[in-house]
């Protein structure tokens, strides 16, 4: 059980259900991401606005994923392989992004300089996860972010130069449903494989063969997941 760890630990829960898949022949991990972030709700106060951006972003919803390793494809549908994992802290961004359980319910704490600080430390991940692949074109992966909100999501998309196409998956979810925190990832996962069926593509990966999944959340922690889609999304 992992409480309290915020958005990245969508990504979080992942690395952990893929070493304990690895590490016990056989076994089947059952992943549950739950968020109740409704107790953020509360009246505005003048001395932290950032509580209204957390109040306006932040949604309710569960996910659940199985993760094992060497799938029976006679009774097994993998849709996606984990194939490395790594977390990131930002020197000197304690109080960046911060959830404080209080008399009040969970007070949410915000710097406005966030999505700077995100967009110039993720080309760093990026190139740490996919230089031992030989991968360097970022348009070339089909992307799982967390979306921390509209600020960050613009800011990597500007910083990497990346198609619009690109964090589509990540946009609909934050449209449809809001940061549900944790359980995002999961979200847009389905999201994609989904979509990738709805236009038969020929991966589960919108038709590309490598992608990578991001959290971001207090740390300030970035959680890359290095991913490699399946073949036949169609079937």
């Amino acid at each position: 059980m992992l409480y309290h760890q915020g958005c990245y630990a969508g990504g979080t829960v992942l690395r952990t259900a893929k070493d304990l898949a690895e590490n016990n022949a056989g076994a089947r991990v059952l992943v549950v991401c739950s968020e109740i972030t409704v107790v953020t709700f509360r009246g505005p106060s003048e001395t932290h606005l950032d509580s209204l951006v957390g109040q306006a972003l932040f949604g309710d919803g569960s996910a659940a994923v199985i993760v094992g390793s060497d799938p029976d494809t006679s009774i097994e549908r993998p849709l996606f392989q984990l194939v490395s994992a790594a977390q990131t802290f930002i020197p000197n961004t304690q109080g960046a992004i911060a959830g404080n359980l209080r008399e009040v319910g969970l007070t949410f704490h915000l710097w406005p300089n966030v999505p700077t600080l995100i967009s110039e430390n993720i080309e760093k991940c990026l190139t740490q996860a996919f230089n031992p692949l030989g991968i360097s074109d970022w348009n070339s992966l089909f992307w799982i972010a967390h979306p921390g909100g509209p600020a960050i999501l613009d800011a990597v998309e500007a910083k990497l130069d990346l198609e619009k196409r690109k964090l589509e998956a990540t946009r609909h979810i934050l449209s449809e449903y809001g940061n549900m925190s944790s359980a995002c990832v999961l979200f847009i996962l389905d999201e994609m494989r989904k979509k990738s069926v709805k236009e038969e593509k020929t991966t589960t990966g919108e038709g590309l063969d490598w992608g990578v999944l991001f959290g971001f959340g207090p740390g300030l922690t970035i959680e890359t997941v290095v991913l490699h889609s399946i073949a036949g999304a169609t079937n």
